[in-house]
């Protein structure tokens, strides 16, 4: 193992990944919400990714022996300055929570992932247990990112925090995985609010709309790059890292089409408050970019044919989320579509992509998508859910390309 003084590559790498993960769920809790408190948190989460590349650098250097070490070490290092990247974008994206509120323009409905916050009524069933025997990632899908107790927060709490009645909780997963979540937050039946969104959405103008799905698609599109840039490096899969690529080239079309669309949305306006929106807009859009960069960054190591030191591949398997490939074996699964098996809300695990028998990928996978003999499915999420999507997808352990 790559070691200096008092502590190794590995770990260091390991909390850069986990590190950066955590920070783009809270950067967008924050803009959902309009929070300062959240933003504050993700600026000294900033700081502290900047002090592990530092030691990083360090370690690279006194550690790279020889030319091969050099050539492998040069891979570690363009990989965790991208995770620092997307870290700065999080920041970038929690400053904006902190001068101007754009939540009319965000529609947690189109992202792929929701960040809700609920508080912990009496008739809670997960009032007094512990976050570890709630399981609650593999029962609902949800990832607790947050928990305001009081006046402190709790970030990524540790699984033995037992959760108390008024807790405010801050999650983050499948939409589908927010009613049951909820009902047993609060012990009542969850309630959508749709008649609220249909009359805002009808006081709406078609640009406002236009915004809102963009910066929607934008975000969507920037985190599955994120979890298919270590897939294909974990797997050594130009395929994917290919596909990384071509998506980084459809972002910039993304953010080139938004500038556009919130310049005919300045016209003919006077009021301060309503270019400051606009502008956190632009903002979030610009974020969403680097984090595409970065992600891009990450997959060209394969693309360039680098061979990567074993440190890397060990942080990834080591790191809070785990990547997995799975051969669709289970019959009792074939014909049948991602929603009818509710696998994100029964396991955690998110469908980054499906590689079909005959060669076609699939990625980002809509809920209609149907799972069929021998379908690769690449995914990513938290590792108590591992055994049960290898009990749901296929009997056999993961295969290789």
């Amino acid at each position: 193992m790559l070691e200096t003084g008092t502590f190794n590559v590995k770990d260091v790498l390991v909390e850069m990944k986990d590190l950066s993960d955590s920070m783009l769920d809270l950067a967008y809790s924050a803009i959902l919400y309009s929070n300062r408190e959240i933003a504050k948190e993700v600026f000294k989460l900033e700081e502290k990714m900047h002090s592990l590349l530092y030691k990083l650098r360090i370690a690279i250097m006194l550690g790279a022996r020889n030319l091969e070490d050099a050539i492998a070490f040069s891979a570690i290092l363009q990989m965790a300055s991208a995770a620092e990247k997307i870290s700065n974008a999080a920041g970038d994206i929690a400053k904006i929570a902190e001068s101007v509120d754009i939540t009319r323009y965000l529609d947690q409905e189109d992202f792929e992932e929701a960040v809700i916050n609920v508080r912990i009524k009496p008739a809670s069933v997960l009032k007094d247990k512990t976050l570890k025997k709630l399981k609650l990632e593999t029962e609902t899908g949800m990832s607790v990112l947050a928990i305001k107790r009081g006046a402190k927060w709790m970030y990524s709490p540790d699984e033995n925090e037992r959760l108390k009645e008024d807790d405010l909780i801050i999650t983050s997963g499948p939409t589908e995985g927010i009613p049951v979540f909820c009902k047993m937050v609060t012990g009542g039946e969850y309630k959508e609010k749709k008649e609220v969104a249909r009359e805002e959405g009808v006081k709406r103008k078609r640009i406002t709309e236009e915004i809102a799905d963009l910066i929607a698609d934008m975000k969507n599109m920037s985190e599955l790059m994120v979890g298919l840039s270590y897939s294909a490096v974990m797997f050594d899969s130009k395929e994917i890292a290919e596909e990384v690529k071509d998506l980084e080239e459809s972002m910039d079309r993304m953010k080139d089409e938004l500038e556009i669309s919130v310049i005919e949305a300045a016209r003919g306006i006077t009021n301060k408050s309503n270019f400051d929106e606009l502008r956190g807009l632009l903002h979030v859009a610009i974020s969403s970019e680097i984090i595409s960069d970065a992600a891009y960054e990450i997959a060209d190591v394969v693309l360039r044919d680098i061979q990567l030191h074993p440190v890397f591949l060990a942080s990834i398997k080591e790191s809070d989320e785990v990547i997995l490939k799975l051969a669709a074996r289970n019959k009792d699964i074939f014909g049948k579509t991602l929603k009818e098996l509710k696998i994100e809300t029964r396991t955690g695990m998110f469908i980054l992509a499906i590689r079909r028998v005959y060669g076609k990928w699939v990625y980002n996978p809509a809920g209609n998508a149907e799972i069929k003999e021998d379908d690769l499915l690449i995914m990513r999420g938290p590792k108590e859910g591992e055994e049960k999507i290898k009990e749901i997808i296929s009997a056999q352990k993961s295969v290789e390309f």
